[in-house]
């Protein structure tokens, strides 16, 4: 099998979806914009310096998920896919990604992001295959704990491994297109490392490497 690997945020997309989603949260009152604004700017802030306590922001995203029913959270995310990430998606990551499913390779999303924000983006992409951070469900509703191993800078390749074992792929050649330093764990193992509008560190990393570098803006 020949696999395709695609991060989202400011890869196939031109923003970030967690941030996007507090300004949706922000904007509408659905939190405390005080406090939750400048909350979510400083674990930003964190993650572009590499520093995220990724299980620490976790707790903090998914407590609106565990504080409103689902109902609601879906009507959130119907409203904050059309206002904040429609617009955003990139057509040349269609492209991007159409060329690969035009020569038959298996196509793969691995984010960060939970999966209840980012499964309407890859469904957007016409990509079944998702590695999403994973929030724990009871009885339909989310409990506010992360389950299984967070899907972020090494937690991706532990994630990939066990998506290959569990679907008992074996890769022949593999590509991943990320623009984030944080992402290099999982660059640093498949065939073929692309940096897409990287980051300052990525785009060293890139160069010193010899790994192609495109813009999908």
């Amino acid at each position: 099998m020949k696999l395709a690997i695609f991060d989202i945020d400011n890869t196939l997309i031109a923003g970030d979806s967690d941030l996007l989603w507090g300004e949706f949260l922000c904007e509408h009152n659905y939190v405390d914009s005080n406090i939750y604004a400048s909350a979510h700017e400083a674990y930003y802030h964190d993650y572009l310096n590499g520093q995220l306590d990724i299980n620490n922001f976790l707790e903090f995203q998914l407590r609106i998920l565990k504080d409103n029913n689902m109902k609601i959270l879906e009507k959130w995310r119907k409203d904050f896919f059309r206002e904040k990430i429609k617009p955003i998606i990139l057509p040349k990551a269609f492209t991007l990604i159409n060329s690969h499913r035009d020569l038959g390779h298996e196509l793969l999303i691995i984010t960060a992001t939970n999966r209840f924000l980012v499964e309407p983006i890859a469904n957007e992409f016409g990509i079944k295959n998702l590695i999403a951070c994973e929030p724990e469900l009871n009885n339909g509703e989310f409990t506010g704990k992360l389950f299984g191993t967070p899907s972020y800078a090494e937690g991706k390749v532990t994630r990939l491994n066990e998506w290959l074992k569990n679907s008992h792929y074996k890769t022949e050649e593999s590509w991943f297109y990320s623009d984030s330093h944080n992402d290099i764990p999982l660059l640093e193992v498949v065939n073929n490392p692309v940096a897409v509008n990287p980051d300052n560190f990525l785009r060293k990393k890139a160069k010193e490497m010899n790994w192609p570098v495109i813009n999908l803006r």
